[in-house]
């Protein structure tokens, strides 16, 4: 499997050949190469600081180690924050001062991948200028290792769950009182990852019963990772059987929320930003959105409700933060349950998207599937590709948009195509070896029927 180098970090599966996954040789190369760039970037002629932290995997801890003595090596001191959501990791590094920091963890992909997310000195993913000098750099000599007297230290070992925690619940759209007066009962899924810690801490903090699955930090993940619906039969039926108000899913680092109704149908991902932005924007009497080229119509939708500006950017945290700073934007996100609020930091984050939403449920009184019937109705259908042998991807997509050029599509981030009343994304992960197919129409029929002719004219 290649190392897969791209705006979500350095991610590969772990063992095998240097260079074709990820195995320590990488680790301490591209580490090296990012001290090198805080080294640039701060001027040179300081100690570095970057804090680190990592989800359950399996692999976790033996990276962990390794990237922690890599920037000791380097001269860099390290603030190790050991289990940690990807968020939780991001605010670290403002509250602590920290150059940057590195987050150990492959979100989504399955228990055998891990990966390398690089944070600037402001908590956020590091650009893809940024990103490229540090992969230039990495694949240099030019590093040099400072002698024992510069080597760094471990300064502070501990956690920051009850700090981020802390944070969330002082927001003034986060209302405790009213969630804890609703009586609410959730049950809780959270991948046997970090989220089984720091989940359940929040909702009790907010007076609100949870109830466990998948919640011990093994990183033996009970299913795959990515809290899609076929992902989350398990946590549909114990809503069901105890009767509770909603299901909770987050994925291994905690930067997505997925949520479940309490008659056991999904919420749908792509609507946790929905109804966060909705709750968001009515408390600021308006206001813009971003979201990515791969997300529901529906938060356009929500924005013009509250008479704001919605924009799309280009699929990425990094992207949608841009594009949300230029817009002066109040709420924002990715569809795939990430939740970024600037009030709190400019990072996907599942703590506060949960609060926030949990006190929106609280304030209109509405079950969820009530809740979720305000909402326009679309259907979407995310489909994954494997091109056919010897095809190159960037020419299929050049195909593509040519077939429909007399639609003009947005050619942004790989091919957006717009129909009246649907929409179909195509576009090279960041994530995987892969190529995905979004598509969204009035039913989950008609989304299903578009992305299958799309992948038939992809390969054909």
């Amino acid at each position: 499997m290649t190392l897969i180098k791209s705006i979500s970090g350095i991610r590969g599966t772990i063992g095998g050949v240097a260079g074709e996954n990820l195995t320590p040789i990488d680790v301490v190369r591209f580490v090296s190469g990012y001290a090198a760039w805080l080294g640039e970037k701060t001027g040179g002629g300081k100690r570095l600081k970057v804090v680190v932290g990592r989800d359950a995997r399996v692999s976790g801890e033996m990276l962990e180690r390794l990237v922690e003595g890599t920037l000791m090596g380097c001269g860099a001191d390290v603030i190790a924050l050991g289990l940690c959501t990807t968020p939780g990791v991001e605010m670290a590094v403002a509250a602590r001062g920290a150059d940057g920091g590195i987050i150990i963890t492959a979100s989504h992909n399955p228990a055998e991948w891990n990966a390398l997310k690089m944070l600037d000195g402001n908590g956020e993913f590091v650009s893809a200028a940024d990103g490229a000098r540090i992969l230039e750099l990495a694949a240099g000599s030019e590093i040099v290792y400072p002698p024992v007297d510069g080597l760094g230290h471990v300064v502070e070992r501990g956690n920051y769950d009850d700090e981020h925690i802390d944070a969330v619940l002082a927001l003034p759209l986060v209302d405790v009182g009213a969630v804890a007066a609703r009586g609410l009962r959730v049950v809780v899924d959270a991948v046997n990852s970090v989220g089984g810690v720091v989940i359940p801490r929040l909702l009790e903090r907010m007076g609100v019963e949870a109830m466990c699955i998948n919640c011990e930090p093994t990183g033996r993940f009970a299913h795959d990772a990515e809290p899609l619906p076929e992902n989350l039969r398990e946590l549909s039926r114990r809503v069901v059987a105890e009767r509770a108000d909603l299901g909770v899913a987050v994925d291994p680092d905690v930067d997505r929320l997925a949520l479940v109704c309490e008659d056991g149908t999904m919420f749908g991902e792509e609507y946790t930003l929905v109804a966060v932005a909705d709750y968001v924007l009515r408390a600021h009497g308006g206001g813009n959105t971003v979201s990515n080229l791969s997300s529901t119509r529906a938060l356009r939708d929500v924005t013009a409700w509250h008479g704001g500006s919605y924009t799309a950017s280009a699929v990425g945290e990094v992207n949608v933060v841009a594009a949300m700073k230029t817009t002066d934007a109040v709420i924002g996100g990715e569809g795939n349950g990430g939740v970024i609020y600037p009030e709190l930091h400019y990072g996907r984050d599942a703590l506060v998207g949960l609060a926030l939403f949990l006190t929106w449920l609280a304030h209109s009184g509405l079950k969820m599937t009530e809740l979720r019937a305000t909402y326009p109705e679309y259907h979407m259908a995310k489909t994954k590709i494997v091109p056919d042998a010897g095809s190159e991807p960037d020419r299929l997509l050049a195909a593509l948009a040519e077939r429909y050029s007399a639609l003009a599509p947005d050619l942004t981030d790989g091919v957006k195509i717009e129909f009246p009343d649907s929409w179909a994304h195509i576009r090279r992960s960041n994530t995987e070896p892969i190529m995905r197919i979004y598509t969204e129409a009035p039913t989950p029929e008609e989304a299903q029927a578009l992305a299958a002719r799309i992948a038939s004219e992809i390969n054909r």
